[in-house]
């Protein structure tokens, strides 16, 4: 399947359905992220609380993933929202009916409204934890509203899934409270057996610029923080994504991806459903194909709105939000697959 979505990148236009297929299912959170666009303190313009109140309906769920089987190309499922989706009342029959279908299933939480036993025994393949700092200072000054208890709750839930099979991967998104910590996040990943660990740049808009980064803070992560986290994970074998960081890093100002180098890929083999059904062509919120409501998503994928799209950026035109690419890592490997198969 990888080789028929080479040649579709190649040709312009899919020859196969999505690969992987990312599904809100919850508005609702338990954090507020001080750089989440949706439930940060310092957003200018804040969510409503109808918007935040919103989930997918268990039967309108099923009936997308009906959808997903016509496909005949999905892979993975990820479980995730516009918020926290182990809120969701019904996540742990959604997660049953995804591994019914024997695909691999992955979820991106910070893991606190977990109930763990459940969660330890659901048969999920992947966590992305999103970890947000080492101490307890740094990981209330990242979660205003939380303080130690949470921290060492999120610990004692890291801990319990060691236990298990479940691959869990340490997501810290870096600001200015998570910046001094680079480091630290290494040894604490090995301590919890985290399969990986994923250093993200912040990216900030419409409010939660003031979390950003200060310069001072920049050039001590290129010069010594950097080096020595990377040092470190050699030391404690401890898988990173350093150099795709360390390039983050230095594209500099608010860009957190360069885009324009590497290419698009998720027109080919990604899409994600927000909560209200609304079909996107990646994670970007503004960049939507189609609704659910109006349209099976198959027909959707072939039809003419979604090639419009891959052709707008084949061309070079990005959009609003590219130069942040949330789906940065997974556009830089199909960038290598599509470069290695010229050889």
């Amino acid at each position: 399947m990888a080789n028929q979505v080479l040649e579709g990148l190649r040709l312009g236009r899919p020859l196969v359905g999505p690969r992987q297929v990312h599904i809100d299912i919850t508005n609702s959170c338990n954090a507020a992220c001080v750089t989440c666009w949706d439930h940060s303190p310092l957003l200018k313009a804040p969510r409503t609380a109808e918007w935040k109140r919103k989930r997918m309906p268990w039967d309108r769920f099923l009936l997308l993933l009906e959808q997903l089987d016509s496909l005949g190309s999905v892979r993975e499922v990820v479980l995730s929202g516009m918020g926290e989706p182990l809120t969701h009342p019904d996540v742990y029959r959604m997660i049953a009916a995804i591994k019914e279908r024997g695909w691999g299933l992955m979820i991106i939480t910070n893991l606190l409204a977990a109930d763990i036993e459940a969660l330890a025994m659901s048969g999920v393949d992947q966590l992305l934890v999103g970890v947000q700092g080492v101490s307890p200072d740094s990981y209330a000054a990242f979660h205003p509203g939380w303080n130690e208890v949470h921290f060492f709750k999120l610990c004692a839930h890291l801990r319990r899934l060691q236990r298990t099979k479940i691959r869990v991967r340490h997501v810290q998104v870096i600001d200015r409270n998570t910046a001094p910590e680079v480091v630290e996040m290494v040894s604490f990943a090995q301590s919890f057996g985290a399969d990986r660990l994923n250093y993200k740049l912040a990216s900030l808009a419409e409010g939660t610029e003031a979390t950003a980064l200060t310069e001072a803070q920049r050039s001590w992560l290129l010069e010594a923080g950097l080096p020595e986290a990377a040092a470190q994970a050699k030391h404690r074998k401890v898988k990173t994504n350093l150099p795709l960081f360390e390039q983050q890093l230095r594209s500099g100002g608010r860009s957190t991806a360069p885009i324009a180098e590497i290419g698009c890929a998720m027109g080919y083999v990604y899409t994600r459903i927000t909560v209200e059904e609304e079909v996107l062509y990646c994670c970007n919120t503004k960049v939507k194909v189609g609704s659910l409501l109006e349209s099976p998503l198959p027909e959707l994928w072939w039809g003419p709105r979604w090639q419009s799209l891959r052709d707008h950026l084949a061309s070079g035109r990005y959009f609003a939000g590219c130069d942040q690419c949330g789906k940065l890592e997974q556009n830089v490997k199909w960038h290598k697959r599509l470069q290695d198969s010229h050889v």
